[in-house]
């Protein structure tokens, strides 16, 4: 099994937030997930509150071989964690 570190669309129309997690890259886009490992919402107001990450769990797969996306990256580099 293929795992993937991608985003989860959630919310309502124009006011989406995403769940980052682990999953299988066979699944859906919204499909179910291994493991919750994090939340963006780009429209909360604070800069500090849009990412929060675990980045104890997110290095734990990322050791393990899973990839992430393109754009679960450059959330990780953005904010120190290595992908």
């Amino acid at each position: 099994m293929a795992v993937r570190l991608r985003l989860k669309r959630m919310g309502r129309t124009h006011q989406a937030y995403y769940r980052l997690g682990a999953m299988d890259s066979r699944s859906q886009r919204d499909g179910r997930m291994l493991e919750e490992l994090g939340v963006y919402d780009p429209t909360h107001k604070e800069a500090a509150q849009q990412v929060r990450l675990n980045e104890e769990r997110i290095k734990h797969w990322l050791g393990v071989g899973a990839e992430p996306t393109e754009t679960v990256r450059n959330l990780l580099k953005k904010h120190g964690i290595t992908a």
